[in-house]
């Protein structure tokens, strides 16, 4: 999963608002053909959780994109920018980074023409994937070894209004539901020493338009647009009117137009220019207890998300279109826990920050093991990860061993017991030299855990369906104070 962002914090509501709450200002707005207080502010929080993956995704695009400014500035548009490195406690721009994938990534201008991705062919031990992501932040499709198989190959990638025939030589289309998408590219990463083939990988994804892919005239530029700079705390303010640019490129579906007219008649949508700062105070009351009512709508979602097993929480929240179907809230809380999250056939990631008794893993007086039984690793088509991270910070923690997670290519070297099992032991100190290829460090201090499998196996033993499968996490257990 890519950064957790939480783009609105919690507005206090003072009861010196009561007195602009009033019926006559109710009813002087529905008379200008607006919705009266109340149903404005309920469809203002209707809109904030419909809204909140579509703002979060514009703030990823113009931090990646658009702002040459941004500490995540990748690049511009239509071309790939990979990131080849071992992420270790040093890198604290991202939370929860992933060790085991580097990643690549791609943003694209679907809106003159679609953009050809290609891929080379790579080894079947090698795990990869391309997730193709839109800007309603629906997963609309894959490439990689589980989706299209290790052979190199083309695919196209169009924009919402593209009509036409497949080009030769393209494999499959891919269509983004609006004008401009993201291409997540991950590359398994064996080991630290690995990071040579990972890089010569990622030299060969290439992303083109298609008119040079078939060696035609470009079609002419589309037009250039001024890009709203965005940030946390313009994104609490103008919730509403970053909803309203990002919406110009996402056309309404079916089940949206409902959604969509709702904020039309508070002044948010395509060709809307909703405008906060200038509003009456009776609209601004009416957004700002929306809003908060929204959010706190979204959080307790993310709360109650997943099924808990065994102290790790398992969810799947993240799909298609057709996986949300119009389930705003599901689509906002997927969002808000990480953005860009895998489908659940691509990727699972139990995590947990509690022990199997319930208590929080603290390793600064505590020592901890998790042991997979004699037959019972993660069941997988790639490969599964445990990495572990500072609880209150999420990043990776500095220990003498430079060892930041436990994967199954590392399994040749480490020990089982006579049983056939494998214990992972999770403490601050080492647990002596013999245990040591099994230890996984931690700080002198709280712990958060996420495992990752890759391909899950969907026949039994798996993991899938998410919460409801016969494979389950084993606990993490206290074993000394």
């Amino acid at each position: 999963m890519i950064t957790r962002r939480k783009l609105l914090t919690k507005t206090a509501l003072t009861a010196s608002a009561a007195p602009f709450l009033g019926l006559a200002a109710a009813q002087a707005e529905e008379s200008a053909g607006r919705p009266g207080f109340f149903a404005a502010k309920d469809i203002a929080e209707a809109g904030y959780v419909y809204g909140l993956p579509i703002v979060m995704n514009y703030a990823v695009f113009y931090e990646a994109f658009i702002d040459k400014t941004s500490s995540q500035y990748k690049g511009p548009f239509n071309e790939i920018h990979s990131a080849a490195n071992v992420f270790t406690y040093k890198d604290t721009a991202v939370v929860t980074p992933n060790s085991d994938t580097p990643y690549s990534m791609l943003g694209m201008d679907l809106r003159a023409e679609p953009i050809v991705v290609s891929v080379p062919a790579i080894e079947k031990e090698r795990y990869y994937s391309v997730q193709l992501v839109d800007g309603n932040t629906f997963n609309f499709g894959y490439i990689g070894t589980r989706a299209t198989g290790p052979e190199a190959g083309s695919y196209m990638v169009v924009g919402p209004d593209w009509n036409g025939a497949k080009p030769e030589g393209i494999g499959k289309i891919f269509r983004s539901t609006t004008q401009f998408a993201l291409a997540i590219f991950r590359t398994q990463l064996f080991n630290p020493g690995d990071i040579e083939n990972v890089r010569k990988i990622q030299a060969l994804y290439a992303a083109t338009p298609l008119s040079a892919f078939l060696k035609h005239p470009a079609p002419p530029a589309p037009p250039s647009i001024d890009f709203p700079k965005i940030d946390k705390e313009l994104a609490k303010k103008n919730f509403f009117e970053y909803l309203d640019f990002a919406l110009q490129f996402a056309p309404a579906a079916a089940n949206e137009k409902e959604i969509r007219e709702q904020l039309a008649s508070i002044g948010v949508g395509p060709g809307k220019t909703f405008n906060f700062k200038d509003m009456s105070l009776e609209k601004k009351l009416e957004t700002v207890v929306g809003l908060k009512q929204g959010k706190d709508k979204v959080d307790a979602a993310v709360e109650e998300a997943g099924t808990k097993i065994n102290g790790w929480n398992i969810a799947a929240p993240f799909g298609d279109a057709a996986h949300f179907n119009g389930n705003w809230l599901l689509r906002a809380a997927a969002a808000q826990a990480g953005i860009y999250g895998n489908d659940a056939e691509e990727a699972m990631y139990p995590m947990t920050r509690h022990a199997i008794t319930g208590e929080p893993i603290d390793c600064s007086a505590n020592a901890y093991t998790l042991t997979f039984p004699a037959g019972g690793l993660p069941p997988v088509n790639a490969f599964w990860s445990v990495t572990l991270y500072d609880s209150k910070t999420q990043l990776l923690v500095e220990n003498p061993i430079d060892r930041y997670l436990i994967n199954s290519p590392m399994l040749p070297e480490m020990k089982k017991n006579p049983d056939g099992s494998l214990t992972i032991y999770i403490q601050h100190a080492s647990p002596d030299a013999h245990k040591e290829s099994n230890w996984l460090p931690a700080p002198a201090g709280p712990v958060y855990l996420v495992m990752r499998l890759y391909w899950p196996k969907k026949n039994p033993p798996s993991i899938l369906p998410a919460g409801k499968g016969d494979w389950k996490p084993p606990g993490v257990v206290l074993t000394a104070h």
